[in-house]
């Protein structure tokens, strides 16, 4: 079985789609993805499909979404439209021994086959070690490969309840760990200049995450732009103050002071008649080529 959430759910058997078009059984099919080959009790899809609780016949129903998830299966499984006859299929993979009953519950059996959420995972944790392990090169490349996984909005086109939207949620601080460690890797990696335009787009779709931003002003810093870097920390700062009333953490106001401090040394330099020489960047701001400097430690 081949299981795709990062992205439209899509979830194919002997290479044919077996995600319905009907709401609810989608619905139903993604909480079980979201729990591959383990059991999903009765009581955790009723929740789910009936947030308010469950109506009067809800059992009835939800056996006749099995019941339709397994016809897909079926149909997938004979490689043919699931209406038409297939003498003589095999029976040594059924659709009841994909989507399993068990005492209290169903369990989706993806017979080992390739899903994306773990894809994601494995090369995720292999980045996060080569970080820990001070080899940036692979981190970057590994984590890489994490994010190149996602098409879109985890579970896309699902109508999700309360299950769903915790493990979309999880799903979204993921990817956004992630994406900071990659973020973190290419400035160590000297690649401050190439990673402008795109930490750019990634603060104006998160205007209130504050990692993304202290990123993109340590890049902007690196590149003497550093009026930008102060209007990003404004930026962030009325976000914040808007959506919570909170104000930047003591980091973000250590690294706006760093850049004040930079900036006007810089202007000294250029119009202070008497000062013989220009600035001296502070190493950790300074553009980095082969040393590793984590950015972690740059506020």
């Amino acid at each position: 079985m081949d299981v795709r959430i990062l992205g439209g759910l899509s979830v194919r058997e002997n290479g044919v789609s077996i995600t319905p078009t009907a709401a609810a059984p989608r619905q139903l099919l993604a909480l079980l993805t979201a729990s591959a080959d383990q059991l999903v009790p009765v009581t955790v899809l009723a929740e789910e499909l009936w947030p308010s609780g469950a109506p009067r016949g809800a059992r009835v129903e939800l056996q006749s979404h099995i019941a339709e998830l397994r016809t897909l299966i079926a149909g997938a499984l004979r490689g043919v439209d699931p209406a038409e006859p297939a003498p003589g299929w095999p029976d040594r993979r059924t659709a009841d021994a994909i989507l399993v009953s068990q005492p209290g519950g169903y369990r989706l059996d993806t017979g080992g086959g390739a899903n994306d959420v773990w894809q994601f995972e494995r090369a995720a944790g292999a980045g996060y070690r080569a970080m820990e392990a001070g080899d940036l090169s692979r981190a970057a490349i590994r984590l890489g490969e994490a994010l190149a996984l996602w098409r879109g909005e985890p579970y896309a086109g699902v109508a999700a309840g309360p299950r769903l939207r915790r493990e979309i949620e999880r799903l979204e601080t993921s990817r956004l760990s992630v994406l900071d460690q990659w973020v973190e890797a290419q400035l160590g990696l000297g690649r401050h200049a190439e990673l402008l335009s795109e930490l750019s787009g990634l603060v104006a779709r998160y205007p209130t995450n504050e990692p993304l931003h202290a990123h993109y002003m340590v890049a902007l810093l690196r590149c003497d732009h550093h009026e930008e870097a102060l209007t990003v920390y404004e930026r962030l700062r009325a976000a914040l103050v808007g959506e919570s009333g909170m104000e930047p953490s003591a980091r973000l106001r250590r690294l706006q002071r760093s850049v004040l401090a930079v900036r006007n040394t810089a202007a000294r330099s250029v119009f202070g008649p008497r000062i013989p020489a220009g600035p001296r960047i502070p190493a950790q701001y300074a553009p980095v080529r082969s040393r590793l400097v984590p950015v972690g430690s740059l506020v």
